[in-house]
């Protein structure tokens, strides 16, 4: 499996992971072609090698014929998106970013994501940002994305909005759950853009990841700081074996003297603050009083504030917590379109070959509470979709190398 490390100890920008990708091997005249099939017209491409301190990096420039900020809403996005000549995993990468982006504004500024006005992140710039790096990713075969702690610098910056204080709101919103910092220098060192193409596609947040490194590659951001090289690290590289390993946080707490449905909120308030599994076990304590082990699993770096909860919102008195090594397909989801609305599916792959295809219960859900139709008759349909978008008729089939 080849896998992308983005090493963001200077922060990210869209522009940054574009002169990543195209430092990596990506091919401007390639990527240009693209960002042409959206249907817009003046959005030009240019690279250039430039000194970031003492090293070097690609710098890619976005120019576009607008003027000012354009106030596009997220269906404007999705109507130019859905119009473009783009493949459909690409199209399908670039609207969740764009939804993780709306997302993000409507909770800062208390609307729906439907009706938010896209400022900067409006503009054909960031358009051709958000195209260029789901494009890009996949043409260079990265099939999972890592990503370090977000330096996110420091200070202030004006927007469309007026002043405001680094991190903006809007990435503030996008950064939830992912590991970040401040540092000393004083500036935006990471973009709405940027944050969202990021921690949409991200698959892992930490240290890099055990890989054989085939490629390290660079993209430049534009301002040459004094404190430290502007740069985004891209490190390619695969990993061996066809199963993905991490190491999980296990937290348990034994419970015998807490009412039953005060489970249910508990289980709602961890599954929120990032919890990957959690489950309920009966057990029989001692003096043979029945009792209940609730079982977490867990990232690691937020093991605390999840066994914070615990302590909190139960009746315990102490959460127990091990370290546990996880083997587990390599996964990502794709977005099909079925009759009935659109669903996305959970991938799972052994080595190249797909051996699941699951398509989202909530999304299903929704779809049949709009429309009547049983829920199994969505999924059913979704999964056959996600399976001709692989090329067969079921799982178990090879992965197909463009995805």
């Amino acid at each position: 499996m080849r896998i992308g490390y983005f090493d963001c100890w200077s922060g990210v920008s869209g522009d940054m992971i574009l002169g990543a990708l195209v430092d990596a091997g990506l091919e401007l005249e390639r990527l240009q072609a693209a960002i042409s099939g959206l249907g817009v017209p003046g959005i030009q491409l240019s690279a250039e090698q430039v000194k970031r301190g003492a090293f070097v990096g690609t710098r890619v420039h976005v120019r576009t014929e607008e003027q000012g900020h354009p106030h596009r809403r997220l269906p404007d996005i999705e109507a130019i998106l859905d119009r473009a000549d783009l493949p459909e995993l690409a199209r399908a990468d670039a609207r969740r970013i764009f939804r993780r982006l709306a997302e993000a504004e409507a909770s800062a500024h208390g609307t729906t994501p439907d009706r938010i006005h896209f400022h900067e992140v409006g503009a054909l710039d960031a358009l051709a940002d958000v195209v260029g790096a789901a494009w890009g990713i996949r043409q260079l075969g990265l099939t999972r994305i890592h990503v370090s702690p977000i330096n996110l610098g420091s200070g202030s910056i004006q927007a469309a909005h007026g002043k405001m204080p680094v991190p903006a709101p809007g990435t503030a919103a996008l950064l939830t759950g992912v590991p970040a910092y401040g540092s000393e220098i004083a500036l935006e060192l990471t973009t709405p853009t940027g944050a969202a193409i990021l921690t949409t596609l991200a698959a892992t947040y930490g240290p890099m990841p055990a890989m054989i490194i085939r490629r390290v590659a660079y993209g430049a951001g534009h301002h040459d700081l004094k404190e430290q090289p502007n740069l985004l690290r891209l490190i390619i590289g695969e990993l061996s074996g066809d199963l993905d390993r991490d190491q999980v946080t296990v937290l348990e707490a034994t419970i015998d003297d807490m009412n039953p449905q005060f489970f249910e909120p508990l289980l709602d308030r961890l599954f929120e603050a990032g919890a990957l599994d959690v489950f309920l076990s009966s057990v029989i304590m001692k003096k043979s009083r029945p009792g209940t082990t609730l079982t977490v699993l867990a990232e690691p770096a937020v093991a605390d504030q999840l066994a914070a909860l615990i302590l909190t919102h139960s009746s315990t008195f102490g959460v127990r917590a091990h370290t546990a090594t996880r083997w587990k397909l390599f996964r990502d989801f794709i977005t099909v379109s079925t009759t009935h609305g659109s669903v996305r599916v959970k991938r799972g792959w052994s080595g190249d070959r797909i051996t699941i295809l699951s398509p989202e219960y909530e999304d299903c859900r929704r779809a049949s509470q709009a429309t009547g139709v049983p829920i199994q008759v969505i999924y059913d349909e979704a999964r056959q979709a996600a399976a001709r978008a692989e090329g067969a008729g079921a799982a178990g089939v090879p992965r197909d190398p463009e995805a």
